[in-house]
């Protein structure tokens, strides 16, 4: 079966991982007949979150910021150490990632992903490594948290392990799906 209709219970492990210390690499480049430009949206509309969001999570499972009230959703998202980054390519959307740093010291990723239309362009790693490096020009930075789960991409625990994050612990919870889940649409 490759739809998990909404109403199916499923079991996930959400994996919580950290750096402490400023990776060695340096900034990536876009991969080799890429283009693409990384804009900050400063204090984005919720309706414009949730749209990558959904454009990146549907197939995920992604349906917590949906559950969130909106006017706090809106607030949260209009924080001045909350900042949003769309990567642009061919005119959409190819990506995005999300840096929550309103804990003293601490900044989480907590969003992160690549639209499907996007992934297997080598655009991950250059959009990730984007994503740390930013983390770690932060005046006061000494933890750089992001967490995963089995429902996200396959691949996404060794990615974020691949680019400096050490797992610190894991939990396994079951949840009801809200939306229907095509696993046929999933990315390799």
């Amino acid at each position: 079966m490759t739809i998990q209709p909404a109403g199916t219970e499923v079991g996930y492990t959400v994996t919580w991982l950290q750096m402490t210390e400023r990776p060695s690499y340096d900034w990536p480049h876009l991969p080799a007949n890429q283009s693409a430009s990384l804009l900050h949206a400063v204090k984005p509309p919720r309706w414009y979150f949730l749209s990558l969001y959904d454009a990146v999570g549907r197939h995920y499972a992604w349906e917590d910021a949906h559950d969130r009230d909106p006017q706090e959703l809106q607030s949260w998202l209009g924080e001045d150490k909350v900042d949003l980054f769309t990567l642009m390519g061919d005119g959409w959307p190819q990506g995005f990632f999300l840096l929550d740093a309103r804990s003293p010291e601490v900044t989480d990723l907590s969003y992160f992903g690549l639209v499907p239309e996007a992934v297997g362009k080598g655009l991950s790693t250059f959009l990730l490594r984007t994503a740390i490096l930013t983390a770690w020009q932060r005046e006061g930075l000494r933890v750089l948290t992001v967490n995963t789960c089995t429902l996200d991409h396959p691949r996404a625990l060794q990615t974020y392990q691949k680019n400096g994050f050490t797992p610190e612990h894991r939990k396994t919870f079951k949840r009801i799906l809200k939306r229907p889940r095509n696993l046929a649409l999933i990315p390799d």
